[in-house]
């Protein structure tokens, strides 16, 4: 029986151990020269996002994937587009406050919250608009540089939170409604970079 046992929770323990590591993100941005961007991602970018200031590309690198991003200000606002490692655009994100959120919306979100966390603070709020097969690439594109509040759209917040007597950084994704998509744990940065 305890042969049995064991044969039964050793699976277990190891999908728990998975899924626990996969609600964590490793993530690691480093600024890369515009040479080494992907080229189709490069090529849409130079054709489609015009009068930009603060044109910056990086590599990004977290515990499930790679990825390209083109952070820039456009119209007084902060915008970040994500494309695959093929050049393939993954999203586009603007950087918004909690006033630029529909009021019912915020509320929802605030809610989930107060009963998630005992103390939080958010550090930082995106719009998210994700590019798909099903619409157009110039809609999506259209949608994000006008900043339009549409049913698709999605908010991500980076949010310090309070657990066990120690602060933990999520980043937690909501629905343009607000309602709670998934969580992830944000781990600190890596600083191997600096030199000491």
């Amino acid at each position: 029986m305890f042969a049995t046992f064991k044969i039964f929770i050793t699976p277990v323990l190891v999908l728990c151990a998975f899924f626990s590591f996969a609600q964590n993100k490793y993530e690691r941005e480093f600024r890369i020269k515009k040479d080494q961007f992907p080229t189709v991602a490069k090529d849409l970018v130079d054709t489609h996002v015009k009068n930009t200031k603060r044109l910056k590309f990086y590599k990004e690198t977290d515990s499930t994937k790679s990825s390209y991003e083109a952070k820039f200000k456009k119209d007084k606002l902060w915008y970040s587009m994500e494309f695959d490692v093929d050049g393939a655009l993954e999203d586009i994100e603007i950087t918004i406050e909690p006033v630029d959120i529909p009021s019912d919306v915020l509320a929802n979100i605030t809610m989930y919250f107060n009963k998630a966390f005992n103390k939080h603070r958010v550090k930082k709020i995106q719009q998210q608009y994700l590019a798909s097969a099903e619409e157009k690439l110039q809609k999506t594109l259209r949608n994000a540089f006008q900043n339009l509040l549409i049913p698709s759209l999605n908010y991500e917040i980076i949010v310090s939170a309070k657990e066990n007597k120690s602060y933990l950084e999520y980043e937690i994704l909501f629905d343009a409604q607000g309602n709670f998509i998934n969580k992830r744990k944000q781990l600190p940065p890596n600083y191997d970079h600096v030199l000491y």
